[in-house]
């Protein structure tokens, strides 16, 4: 492995150790809905290592529970994990354009909201090193945090799980911050798009988008609208 690459992949296991706290919580909590499921703790973490999704396997749980078919199952988790083929759009614009096909398919392993956020920070071009690395780290993260919830059931309170929770919000503000506090005009952006967000969920005909649709609509709109007043020259 090269140099550079050695490197990139040691940033990545730091960047995605806060990440793997915050996933480690919420993910124990996903295996408590699992285990109530009738889930044994090998499926809960087979299912968390494939997907990397909290909302996709939150609702493949629930129809699990429900005893729905394969076909619903399979039709819902596209529907709700349909963000990321957004993400992963907008991911592929900053990589160099002699990275091989066989990086480009792992990279599609590798978004998740979380690690979207500090990738696209990232400068470029991106090293995929660097996603592998924060990626494999959070993986851990996620899946021990569902198998040991399977396991250990109802042990902790739902709310001191809730409460561990606040890491991941934790991660997003330290992906903005810094690049609000250097441009007013993504500060305000981000602002709108906060504004916009909790517009969603009290308008009564938003409020019944789904939340992969929702984001969908939201980033195409403020995204499009903000490229098109605030373009970004080529070579930057």
């Amino acid at each position: 492995m090269k140099k550079e690459n050695r490197t990139a992949l040691r940033r990545g296991l730091r960047s995605g150790v806060p990440i793997a706290m915050g996933y480690f919580a919420v993910a124990f909590a996903l295996g408590i809905t699992a285990r109530n499921a009738g889930m044994s703790a090998f499926q809960s973490g087979v299912m968390s290592l494939g997907m990397l999704a909290s909302a996709g396997e939150y609702a493949a749980v629930t129809l699990i529970s429900s005893g729905a078919g394969i076909l619903e199952m399979i039709f819902t988790t596209i529907v709700v994990n349909l963000r990321y083929f957004l993400m992963g759009c907008a991911l592929s614009q900053k990589l160099d354009e002699r990275i091989p096909l066989l990086h480009r398919f792992g990279l599609s392993y590798c978004i998740t909201d979380e690690l979207f956020g500090i990738c696209i920070a990232e400068d470029t071009p991106l090293n995929p090193w660097f996603a592998y690395g924060a990626t494999s780290i959070s993986a851990v993260g996620w899946t021990a945090g569902t198998v040991l919830g399977v396991l250990m059931g109802n042990i902790l309170p739902h709310a001191v799980v809730d409460a561990l929770s606040v890491a991941l919000y934790g991660m997003f503000l330290a992906v903005i911050v810094p690049a609000s506090r250097k441009d007013r005009f993504i500060m305000g952006i981000v602002l709108i798009s906060m504004a916009a967000s909790w517009l969603f969920t009290v308008i009564p005909v938003l409020a019944a988008i789904s939340s992969g649709f929702r984001v969908i609509l939201l980033t195409l709109l403020i995204a499009g609208i903000a490229a098109w007043i605030h373009p970004v020259p080529e070579n930057v």
